[in-house]
């Protein structure tokens, strides 16, 4: 039996389909003949022109630049610091810290260093900027109350990697020394000051002042001196009493723990070691010296907070040198006394570097201020001496007389405080309105109506408000006077 095929006639479409997928398959069968497959890359493609022309217009990525070295602080930071706020450091009054330094630059950065150390200056300073602007006065209060003591240290024995540390003994918050960077480096610093040792009044660490722990690095110049400033970090810190910061840290941990999932998406977690960020150098140049000789620095000119300056952070008030302040005039400020004349009492006894902070007290407002007050504003040592000279009376003089001329009935007190004859000739001659110069001689006149030559031991030996009678001769050139006292 013979089968019989029936073989239909190809539908339009279909017969459009076959001939692309046959043209298609014709276009790939002479691929990989005629080329050697191990020259083909795709680096040869990249290279045309097409692709190089498309490469020239995308941005190019800026390179950021790390800082040339990192200071670590192998203690944690309190839980207890909101998102966005700079870490705080809970540390221990007298305990050894470390912080290590760490070479961040790259291999080609290594010659920026000309020799082989650096130099950092490590210093402890106020965190808060009205504390800044009175420093020099807070460390000279801090100095007079713990003669002999530090404010910060280096433990020597155990820190690895240090040349020549120094502790200048004008500078109890600054230490100093040499390190080299490609070698392993840290320093263990020790506190001695709690914060609450600047506060008016003792509630405990949690209501201390906060301060900042900052590191200054330095290469050497041309002339060998640490002076071209490469880089500069701090961190915030709050020292308790021995042991008060792990309790302090406990604290804050438990708090946290207490707290809901949503309150803690607020606070940053507690690093195990604290990083010191970049900031600007303290503006303490002249502590900068190669001399091993002791330099003025944050003790004397201290950015003189210069506070400070530097701080980094910090700035500074001058210093002004004893010998060009004028002699306290011992008046007392008026209440009624205007912003002007408030200054100027200021300046008349000796308070100049205050001037700025009451520059719009007139004197009622600085009256009114209390000796806590002026203690927190200028520091123990200047806020006690402008409250005294505020509040005191006026000092009592060490000799008293009264002096009435012939023939008047009318007496008048002299004040004397050096009691010798040079004061009593002034007095006297301010009193009858001559000159000093015009009067010759002064005498006493003594048993038998003689006349003795006064001299300062004789003043010294007058009996306190005593009374006398003075006769007043012109000597024989008529231009000057005899003075005796009866």
């Amino acid at each position: 039996m013979a089968l019989w095929a029936l073989r239909l006639p190809p539908v339009p479409g279909e017969t459009f389909e076959l001939s692309l997928s046959h043209d298609f398959e014709a276009s790939l069968s002479g691929i990989g003949q005629h080329l050697d497959l191990d020259a083909y890359s795709m680096s040869d493609v990249l290279a045309l022109p097409i692709f190089k022309q498309e490469d020239s217009h995308l941005p190019s990525e800026p390179e950021s630049k790390l800082p040339p070295f990192q200071y670590v602080m192998c203690t944690a930071t309190s839980p207890a610091i909101k998102l966005h706020d700079e870490t705080l450091t809970y540390l221990n009054q007298g305990q050894p810290y470390e912080i290590r330094m760490l070479d961040t630059r790259k291999v080609g950065e290594l010659l920026e260093v000309s020799g082989k150390y650096v130099k950092s200056i490590v210093r402890v300073v106020f965190h808060d900027r009205r504390l800044q602007y009175t420093e020099h006065q807070q460390l000279e209060g801090w100095r007079w109350n713990r003669p002999g003591d530090r404010i910060l240290d280096i433990d020597i024995p155990l820190s690895v990697g240090i040349v020549d540390p120094r502790a200048n003994p004008t500078h109890l918050n600054t230490v100093e020394f040499l390190w080299d960077p490609t070698k392993r480096s840290s320093v263990f610093i020790q506190v001695h000051c709690i914060s609450t040792e600047f506060t008016p009044r003792k509630h405990g660490g949690e209501k201390g002042v906060p301060f900042r722990v900052q590191i200054d690095t330095f290469k050497q110049n041309e002339g060998g001196e640490y002076t071209e400033h490469l880089h500069s970090a701090s961190c915030q810190v709050k020292v308790f009493k021995p042991k008060g910061a792990d309790r302090k840290q406990k604290t804050d941990r438990d708090k946290m723990e207490k707290r809901t999932v949503l309150e803690k998406e607020k606070y940053q977690p507690s690093y195990e070691t604290t990083i010191l960020t970049e900031c600007s150098p303290w503006p303490d140049n002249s502590y900068l010296s190669n001399s091993p000789s002791p330099t003025p620095g944050l003790g004397s000119t201290q950015p003189n907070f210069t506070v400070s300056e530097t701080s980094g952070n910090c700035s500074s008030s001058p210093t002004h040198p004893s010998e060009n302040l004028p002699a306290p005039t011992g008046e007392q400020l008026p209440p009624g006394a205007s912003i002007q004349e408030t200054q100027q009492w200021l300046h008349r006894n000796r308070f100049s570097q205050f001037s700025r902070l009451f520059n719009n007290f007139a004197g009622t407002d600085l009256l009114k201020l209390s000796r806590d007050d002026l203690i927190q504003i200028c520091g123990p040592a200047d806020g006690i001496r402008l409250h005294n000279a505020l509040k005191a009376k006026s000092v009592r003089p060490r000799l008293t007389i009264y002096l009435c001329q012939e023939p008047q009935q009318v007496y008048h007190a002299i004040y004397l405080e050096d009691m010798n004859t040079l004061e009593l000739t002034e007095k006297i001659a301010t009193l009858f309105s001559i000159l000093p110069q015009q009067i010759s001689s002064v005498y006493r006149q003594g048993p038998t109506g003689i006349h003795v030559l006064l001299c300062d031991q004789m003043i010294q030996n007058f009996q306190d408000e005593a009374c006398f009678v003075i006769n007043m001769a012109k000597d024989e050139s008529g231009d000057c006077y005899h003075v005796i006292l009866k």
